[in-house]
């Protein structure tokens, strides 16, 4: 998609939106929030979280505009309950990584034998994953685990992360052995300092398609926003971060 011409200052000066984004996308989307400033001068405001709490909040009113789910399933929800303009569009696709601590005696691999070893070896302690009832990488992350026939014996070990983003900030603190996080989060420079990680095979979990729909409540900026993220730039940005192709 070519790269939109948006003449700035067309738009009210305090047109500035809510926008609520799943926190795996925290690092991309700033940085295309940055682009959209500096093409268009104009600005818009990030919540980042745990996308089925998200639904909750919008549901119940919150007054976000644009809404980026680290799932479809989710925005489903809304357009399904009458919240939201149409079925929005795919706009990332997620994917998940074994990470860990420098100083970690885990070794990593895509098919988590290493930690298969920690456990067998009644050397594991903590193992982090954002939450599965409400974060889409934390449900992803529950199927490796149970594809890979681990979910029962570390029950004990595994610490949950509110989403994906705390999760994230687990694994990197030390706090842990490892974790299954995004892989947007993980191979950012701030991560790699710190952690080493390693990309799961997809055939273990589900697709993460992350969809993107306007709210009922969507103004003028946060529509030119959903127009700029699917613009050539700003998927460029997304595949940076690890995200893969969208075919929509």
């Amino acid at each position: 998609m070519p790269l939109l011409l948006i003449s700035k200052g067309v738009f009210a000066a305090d047109d500035v939106p809510a926008i609520a984004a799943a926190s795996s996308i925290k690092f991309a989307l700033d940085e295309v929030a940055q682009q959209f400033k500096a093409d268009t001068g104009r600005k818009v405001r990030i919540t980042y979280g745990s996308s089925g709490n998200f639904v909750a909040q919008i549901k119940h009113g919150a007054p976000f505009e644009l809404f980026l789910s680290a799932d479809e399933r989710y925005t489903q929800q809304l357009s399904q309950a009458g919240k939201a303009q149409g079925n929005g569009v795919i706009y990332a696709v997620g994917k998940l990584a074994l990470a860990a601590p420098k100083n970690s005696p885990l070794v990593l691999d895509g098919d988590l034998n290493g930690l298969k070893q920690l456990i067998k070896n009644q050397q594991l302690k903590r193992f982090a994953i954002a939450n599965p009832d409400h974060a889409p990488y934390g449900e992803r992350a529950k199927e490796v685990l149970q594809n890979l026939g681990l979910w029962d014996t570390i029950q004990t070990q595994l610490i949950f992360g509110e989403n994906v983003s705390q999760a994230a900030q687990f694994t990197l603190s030390g706090s842990t052995q490892g974790g299954l996080v995004a892989l947007s989060l993980a191979s950012a420079a701030r991560f790699k300092a710190r952690a080493h990680y390693v990309v799961m095979p997809q055939s273990l979990y589900s697709p993460l398609n992350q969809r993107m729909v306007l709210t009922l409540k969507a103004g003028q900026t946060a529509s030119e926003f959903y127009r700029y993220i699917q613009t050539d730039k700003a998927q460029q940005t997304f595949a940076e971060y690890g995200f893969g192709k969208v075919v929509n």
